[in-house]
């Protein structure tokens, strides 16, 4: 279980998060909504390694103590982030960049096994394994993206909007993958502008707003919540 509390990240003055605290467990979906600028890029961030938090920060993973750890080694403990822009290598070909993700010694032993597991989630992609990944669309890039994530055989999986700039057919199909992703027994923090459709699969969800957490409870409370509708599904929800 990924276990985050007392997490304060500061850009200068600029304070991002403040004494955030959150709980994902391995099979749980979790989303967190917030508006732009309210902490929910810089959170995964720190959680992933690639931010420092402030002194005082826990963000434990099973035995595995993730605060001011590098990124690297936040990998090999067991978490994945996707992040916004999807950080692909374009002109390596979709198998390439898969295995670029089996690098951490966790997920050596059972790479191919992985593999095709992926190719299982997104039969776009066995049809485009020698294809160069910036010749692809932005969804199928997502794809190769959350596919190499899980090549390094995560306990938990952090996504950062993973539909910004997406059809909506191909962010049906995308958010159909991370329910089955979950159902892999994989732990996923999702940070996402759909609201409706993160909630639809979701098990809980979680409200930021000026870098702190004012917020939270199952997908369904969070459907019928008037306040929740109104900021973040629209009058048509």
């Amino acid at each position: 279980m990924l276990e985050v509390e007392r997490l304060s990240v500061h850009y200068a003055r600029h304070v991002a998060l403040r004494d955030v605290a959150l709980q994902v467990r391995r099979g749980e979906l979790v989303v967190m909504l917030g508006a732009n600028g309210a902490g929910k890029s810089s959170l995964l961030k720190a959680i992933g390694g690639m931010v420092a938090p402030q002194p005082g920060a826990r963000v434990r993973l099973g035995t595995h103590d993730l605060a001011r750890m590098p990124a690297h080694r936040v990998v090999e403990a067991g978490l994945a982030l996707v992040p916004e822009g999807r950080g692909l290598f374009g002109d390596l070909t979709v198998r390439e960049n898969l295995r670029l993700g089996a690098l951490p010694q966790r997920a050596r032993k059972g790479e191919s096994a992985t593999f095709e597991q992926v190719l299982r989630l997104f039969p776009r992609l066995a049809e485009r394994l020698s294809q160069p990944v910036r010749t692809m669309s932005g969804g199928e890039q997502q794809m190769v993206a959350i596919g190499r994530a899980l090549m390094s055989a995560p306990d938990i999986l952090l996504l950062d909007e993973p539909s910004l700039g997406l059809a909506p057919k191909t962010t049906k199909e995308l958010f159909a993958a991370l329910a089955r992703v979950r159902e892999l027994g994989i732990g996923i923090l999702l940070v996402e502008q759909n609201a409706a459709l993160s909630l639809a699969i979701a098990d809980r969800g979680l409200l930021i707003e000026n870098g702190r957490i004012t917020g939270g409870g199952s997908a369904r409370e969070l459907r019928q919540d008037p306040a929740v509708r109104r900021a973040y599904l629209g009058a048509a929800h």
